[in-house]
């Protein structure tokens, strides 16, 4: 769309007719999901609505970093036993305190970060005893 706007004419009539020059020339005619209702057009009305979508569409986190470091801390604690060796328990131990010592250093946005590094011999003696049961 290179023309610009008449002037004198409102902007709300100068849309209506580009809508309608572009219906007669078909440029709406293979568009997807023609003939279906609009998804979510009884949903009950949310004014982040947009936002939210961005968000699952990019795949975009909203958890502040601090708060994701500390879920990830308690995930891979959960998880030990489902590891089958201990050099990925060190890696994932090791990868972990090295987020975990970027965030405390350098900070982000979001709650402040009370998230201790993991002592990697003690997770070692978890995955072990927890291998045992």
């Amino acid at each position: 769309m290179t023309e610009r706007k008449p002037t004198g004419v409102s902007w709300e009539a100068w849309t209506d007719r580009l809508i309608r020059e572009g219906i007669e020339r078909g440029e709406f005619d293979d568009l997807p999901g023609r003939g279906r209702p609009l998804p979510g057009l009884d949903d009950a009305h949310d004014e982040m609505w947009w936002i939210r979508e961005k968000l699952r569409r990019e795949q975009l986190d909203t958890v502040p970093p601090s708060l994701a470091l500390r879920l990830a801390r308690q995930q891979l604690l959960a998880g030990l036993a489902e590891m089958e060796r201990e050099d990925d328990v060190r890696a994932a131990a090791s990868e972990l305190n090295e987020r975990i010592r970027r965030l405390n250093r350098y900070g982000a946005p979001g709650p402040p970060s009370t998230v201790m590094v993991l002592d990697i011999d003690e997770v070692v003696e978890r995955w072990r005893a927890a291998r045992r049961d």
